[in-house]
């Protein structure tokens, strides 16, 4: 049964490869930010039923939630606090295979179980996080961080 539906949505780079010239034009001629953030995330959450899927907006020492899909969220994160703080102080991205292993996680939703976390980069700063959470333990790997550095690149080709 699982692998009847790994076979019907197809593996998880197809479904990125599919995806990208989807956002791309989504991303076409709209300056607005927010637009195209709150865009990006229905799109991901759309093609993979994450559980959640959002991004947080730096401002000042704190991210301050933005344009988001999923259940309700933390509104704001300290500096270098939780995955979301940190991937933000490290400017790096993070993948977390066990939220409940990671030291300061913040339990915005029990049911989240691992999550993966990226910069957003503008004129070489730091800007926002994108911020994808799972139900399940292990959901992100290399994969992942690739094509969702990718679709993040989209927002500085406009």
């Amino acid at each position: 049964m699982a692998e009847d539906l790994q076979i019907a949505k197809g593996n998880k780079e197809e479904q990125y490869q599919s995806l990208l010239p989807q956002i791309k034009g989504l991303l076409h001629g709209e300056t607005n930010l927010i637009a195209n953030l709150g865009n990006i995330c229905a799109a991901l959450k759309e093609q993979f039923d994450f559980f959640w899927v959002g991004f947080y907006l730096v401002e000042g020492n704190e991210l301050v939630l933005g344009p988001f899909q999923g259940p309700v969220a933390c509104t704001r994160i300290a500096h270098n606090r939780g995955v979301c703080g940190t991937a933000w102080a490290k400017e790096e991205t993070l993948i977390v295979p066990n939220v409940d292993e990671f030291p300061g996680h913040i339990a915005c939703s029990s049911l989240s179980k691992s999550e993966i976390v990226l910069p957003v980069f503008m004129d070489g700063k730091c800007m926002a996080i994108l911020d994808i959470d799972s139900k399940d333990l292990n959901s992100f790997d290399l994969i992942d961080k690739q094509y969702l550095i990718q679709i993040l690149e989209l927002l500085n080709s406009k």
